[in-house]
């Protein structure tokens, strides 16, 4: 019974590790798109919320259910549709992140989780590195990129992630004392990584 963050560098492979712990330890893995779509859901859009219901799995959807409080809906629709404030994005995506934890048997990827949850009880902080070769290498053999494309994926989400946690106020990101645990996948194979997640987070 715990909560996992995994903050990480674009080609770290966060994705697939995080995937892998919640398979192993029966959590539910919450990935950035899914966590995107809950923060949709308060844009009170009627598409959007039948597409959520169709495209998501049972176990996912009791994760959703009640997950955006009232308020914040009410936030929304004061503006325009197609737009979030900035402050009220991040207020709902602390709510949302909140919510998702208190359900505990959670793998949270990215989105600022482990300022979120920092001082949270029973969460485990994890920060993925690799140096840029690795993480090209690992783009490029995972989505059938070019090392030119994967590079250039590379610069744009070091760019996004920089920006996201300015709006927590935070640019520490990658500073050691955030996490309990930081590994380098240059240096590590994935199924080892895995095994000192799941360690890390198993009493």
């Amino acid at each position: 019974m715990a909560v996992i963050t995994i903050a990480r560098q674009l080609g770290a492979g966060g994705k697939t590790i995080g995937e892998m712990v919640a398979k192993r330890l029966g959590y539910t893995f919450v990935d950035n798109e899914i966590i995107q779509l809950a923060a949709e859901q308060a844009n009170v859009s009627t598409d959007l919320i039948k597409s959520i219901e169709k495209d998501v799995s049972g176990k996912l959807a009791k994760f959703f259910s009640g997950l955006v409080p009232k308020t914040f809906s009410d936030r929304v629709r004061e503006h325009d549709q197609a737009i979030i404030n900035e402050e009220i994005y991040v207020d709902l995506l602390t709510q949302i992140i909140k919510n998702l934890a208190a359900k505990d048997n959670v793998v949270i990827l990215g989105r600022g989780s482990q300022y979120i949850l920092a001082n949270a009880e029973n969460t485990f902080h994890i920060l993925l590195i690799a140096d840029k070769a690795y993480r090209q290498k690992f783009l490029a053999k995972k989505y059938s990129l070019s090392y030119d494309q994967a590079s250039e994926a590379i610069q744009v989400e070091d760019k996004r992630r920089q920006h996201l946690y300015r709006k927590f106020g935070r640019d520490d990101y990658d500073n050691w004392s955030n996490y309990h645990l930081i590994l380098n996948m240059t240096r590590n194979k994935v199924e080892t990584a895995v095994d000192q997640i799941c360690t890390l987070a198993t009493p």
